[in-house]
């Protein structure tokens, strides 16, 4: 089997398929954890502990060039070695909040697996000619005897 032909058979398969469209919802998703973090919960957490901007927290680690504003992109733009602990922060509320949210859907899911009824059992097969005249003969020999 040719290399082309093993690759489109690997692809067309249902799983490949499926994993492509959680990967593209995933990132979707992800796009709108992040915006909610940043945009909404991250503001909100900093108003609480008094104004503070947690994509702005950072520890200097290097020497300071004249001029250089002391902000985390002015550093970042002069070279300047940053210890930046807020974008960390930032990313581990988003992970955590990611994290929740599909361990809520996996449980949903599990629940609704369990919740589905189960399915009528098949009705059995219709017992065979041969079988349905011996059982007639076996009948009429009891009567007999």
């Amino acid at each position: 089997m040719g290399m082309m032909s093993e690759f489109r058979e690997f692809a067309v398969k249902g799983n490949v398929m499926d994993l492509a469209v959680g990967v593209i919802i995933g990132g979707a998703f992800g796009k709108i954890v992040d915006s909610v973090v940043s945009d909404l919960i991250m503001p909100l957490v900093g108003s609480v502990f008094g104004k503070l901007d947690f994509s702005n927290l950072f520890v200097v680690l290097g020497s300071v060039p004249p001029g250089t504003a002391m902000t985390l992109d002015a550093l970042k733009k002069a070279g300047v070695p940053v210890f930046a602990y807020g974008n960390f922060v930032t990313v581990a509320v988003n992970f955590a909040i990611l994290a929740f949210i599909i361990f809520m859907m996996v449980k949903q899911m599990n629940r609704l697996k369990r919740e589905a009824p189960a399915p009528a059992p098949a009705a059995p097969p219709p017992t065979p000619e041969d079988v349905l005249l011996l059982r007639e003969i076996r009948d009429n020999l009891k009567k007999q005897a």
